[in-house]
Formats: structure tokens, C-alpha cells, sequence
């Protein structure tokens, strides 16, 4: 199947794409059903200020990647659903490999995949992928 994006070059930093990634993944939990999150549970997650959430949203929505509420909910756009969903593959991707391949604990696998899946291009990602697949292993949720 492999991976194929456009945000090859990382159009984000490292700390933009975990927040779009948290967000993300909140969005996915779906505890309002709606799609959208609180910015008190991103600070949650990501065990942050919501000040350091606040001035990470200023940035995604000059991105084109949140929108914002007047409320404070948050949402995803349709290019930020798509990045973050790229950000988590990879995440997910490199977690399993760790662990499956270099036998590397689950809690270091998650701390390292998260480190890694911010540097890696899109097609090294696409052929980690490729790779797991071949060896019959599929990228949990």
C-alpha cells in the first residue's frame, strides 16, 4: 500500500505536528461525536499549559490546519485531518517495528516512534510500511 503525502518536507515543526497529532487522536476518542476537542484536554495529553496550546493553535490556524470556535472547540480542517493522519501512521508504524523487530519495550517504542516520526521523510516512511506489511503485520489504530 505504502504512503504517499505531499508534507514530505515536514511543513510543520516537531511541536506542531504533536499537537496536530493530539488533536488528532482526541478527535478520533470522539467523546463529543462532533470531531471537535477542548484545548484543556490537548494541554491533557500533551502535559502542557493551556497558554502553550492557545499560541500552538495561533500557528495551525495561520496553517490552515485548526479551526477554532468562538467557544474554544476545536477542529480539524480537511488538510489538518489529512497531515495528522500521516503523523500518526508513522507513529503507529514505527511503534510496531520497534517493538516487533528490535524487540525495543512498548513504553521506550512510543517515546522513540515519536521522536523518529518527525524527521523521516515520506518515502522512508513508505517503504517502513511496505516492509511491515510484507512481514504480515498490520499498523494498529
Amino acid at each position: 500500500m505504502g504512503i504517499t503525502t505531499t508534507y514530505d518536507d515536514h511543513v510543520l515543526t516537531k511541536a506542531s505536528e504533536d499537537y496536530l497529532e493530539a488533536i488528532y487522536r482526541l478527535s478520533l476518542d470522539g467523546a463529543e461525536g462532533d470531531g471537535t476537542v477542548r484545548s484543556v484536554d490537548v494541554a491533557e495529553r500533551l502535559g502542557v499549559s493551556k497558554a502553550s496550546v492557545n499560541k500552538a493553535l495561533s500557528t495551525l490556524k495561520e496553517s490552515d490546519m485548526v479551526e477554532q470556535s468562538r467557544y474554544g472547540r476545536v477542529t480539524l480542517t480537511q488538510k489538518g485531518r489529512d497531515y495528522a493522519a500521516l503523523v500518526w501512521r508513522a507513529h503507529r508504524a514505527l511503534r510496531l517495528f520497534l517493538e516487533s523487530d528490535l524487540g525495543v519495550d512498548p513504553e521506550r517504542a512510543d517515546e522513540e516512534a515519536c521522536l523518529m516520526e518527525h524527521v523521516l521523510s515520506a518515502d522512508t516512511m513508505g517503504r517502513l510500511i511496505d516492509y511491515l506489511e510484507r512481514q504480515g503485520l498490520d499498523i494498529p489504530e
